[in-house]
Order: C-alpha cells, then structure tokens, then sequence
C-alpha cells in the first residue's frame, strides 16, 4: 500500500514537473515579462475609419488573455508594429445575368515583431484573411462587424502563432 501511495506521488510530481515548458496556449517558454503593442496605422488604399483601432486592441487582448505576459506602452520585451494595408472588396462568384451573388472583404495587416530578447524570433510579414458576404448586402452595420470580428481573429491568432506559439 505504501509504494502505491509513493508511486502516485512520484507520477504526479514527474507530470507537474514537464509541464512546466508549456501552458495551455502552446506558447511553451516564453523569455519576456512583457508586451507592447503600437497602433497599427490604416495605410490602406480604401479607409474604413476605427479598424485601426479595434485591431490593436483586438491583438492586444488576444496575448493578454493567451499569455501571463504584461501590456506596456514602452520598452516591452516584445514589440508588435505595423499597419494595415489593404482593405478591399471584390466580387467572388456571379448570377446567370453577369452579377456578383457574393463578395469578398480582404484585409491585409503588415506586421513587424521584435523580440528583444532574442533577436532571432524577430520577424516582418503579413498577414491576411477574408469573409464572404451576400451581394446583395451592404458592406456597413452589422454585416461588416461580423466580418472584421471573423477576420481580426483570424489574423491576430495567426500573429500569436508566429510570434509565440512557434506553430
């Protein structure tokens, strides 16, 4: 009974233990106490006025709720920047008659991430995703919030996964 009792013991510390490399997220050990996310400027060709912001608080929030990283607005360990840069609607599929049954918002985000920790992790790229609609829908209201919601999320879990989650 007793070197039952002690195997228990000791597989329950031997688990606790190797977890200790990653969490939950999968972001495994992550060398920084903070973060610090700039605004993300809209440089896009069409402007749809707030995205910026919404976005950076968006990918503000995802790290904050996805790590035990602290949010800084100087000198964080990591640093997010970059900027929006498209913002476009296209027709995607059409009618018998020649007219658009669906469109497509795209949106691009340039993204530049500093570790400054370690310089190897630093990365510059983008990152882009879409939402279909109806045509016959007005790109505005509650179509278009769902459709930033569908993609900000998209986007910044892609910008968690490069940057910390090593995916």
């Amino acid at each position: 009974m007793r070197t039952l009792k002690l195997g228990m013991v000791l597989a329950v510390t031997l688990i606790v233990n190797s977890c200790g490399i990653y969490n939950f997220t999968g972001t495994g050990a992550i060398d920084a106490d903070t973060f610090q996310v700039n605004y993300f400027q809209n440089n896009a060709d069409v402007v749809e006025p707030g995205i910026e912001r919404d976005f950076t608080l968006r990918l503000q929030d995802l790290i904050q709720n996805q790590t035990n990283l602290s949010l800084t607005n100087t000198d964080g360990d990591l640093l997010y920047e970059g900027e929006i840069t498209q913002f476009r609607v296209t027709p995607m599929t059409a009618t018998a008659d020649q007219r658009a049954s669906q469109n497509r918002l795209s949106i691009t985000v340039n993204v530049r991430f500093t570790n400054r920790r370690n310089e190897e992790d630093d990365f510059e790229k983008p990152f882009s995703f879409f939402y279909d609609y109806p045509a016959n829908d007005i790109l505005a209201g509650q179509v278009l919030t769902t459709a930033l919601d569908e993609i900000f999320e998209r986007i910044t879990q892609d910008i968690f996964n490069e940057s910390l989650a090593k995916w």
